[in-house]
């Protein structure tokens, strides 16, 4: 039985699949002694090196979720100070899964398996990610329906319908599809709000919940089971 070089890279805990195949492209990755090929197929007792590393896939991985703080960034660059990884500071190798605005804050997953970021990153999966948002303007009476209705062009991308729900005078919820970069700031400068408080609170079936500031968690076997579709 074999495993594609990417997945067996991923499953190791190294890097998401994704980076995996950018590693094999400029040439830092060998199996059995030889430059790798993204087509290559691992098999038992072959190995693999990464950058003069072997890499062997885990036993157990890693699923956190992080409530990030404003200023805080979903980078694993380690030159970058404010980088999430120092911030955690996890005894294990984990990277983001996707990104959250370093102004925003709330809910943000690591994990050192690369199947499953690979899994909820592809975007035909349709995964939900809820956020609550303030805005300094009073929210007008047509707001929810301009916002929810998929009929918004943003960066040239035609959006796809969402979820709004008006909470206050000044806070709304929506839940969206699509993760666009500063989405829904961008779809509320449209209408002429400012937003000055966003917070993710949900992404999939893993809730924030009352997780302080600045603390992350592991995640139950029951999450990860939900996460992976199962």
């Amino acid at each position: 039985m074999s495993v594609s070089i990417n997945k067996y890279i991923g499953s190791s805990g190294y890097c998401s699949r994704r980076e995996a195949d950018v590693l094999i492209d400029e040439g830092r990755v060998e199996l059995n002694g030889r430059r790798a090929s993204k087509t290559d197929e691992v098999y038992e007792g072959d190995e693999v090196v990464v950058d003069g590393l072997r890499v062997q896939p885990k036993k157990k991985m890693t699923y956190i979720v992080f409530n990030k703080p404003i200023g805080v960034t979903c980078t694993t660059d380690l030159k970058d100070k404010t980088n999430i990884i120092d911030f955690i500071n996890h005894p294990n190798r984990i990277y983001p899964i996707g990104r959250l605005d370093k102004d925003s804050s709330g809910l943000i997953l690591l994990t050192d398996d690369g199947d499953i970021v690979n899994h909820i990153l592809r975007e035909e999966n349709y995964h939900e990610k809820e956020y609550i948002v303030y805005v300094r303007q009073g929210i007008e009476k047509d707001f929810a329906r301009q916002m929810s209705s998929g009929t918004m062009v943003i960066d040239k991308v035609k959006l796809k319908p969402c979820k709004v729900k008006v909470l206050s005078k000044h806070c709304f919820s929506i839940t969206l599809t699509q993760g666009l970069n500063r989405q829904i700031r961008k779809m509320c400068s449209k209408l002429g709000y400012s937003v000055y408080d966003l917070q993710r609170v949900r992404v999939m079936n893993i809730h924030l919940g009352n997780l302080k500031l600045g603390k992350w968690r592991n995640l139950s076997e029951v999450e990860v089971k939900k996460l992976m579709g199962h």
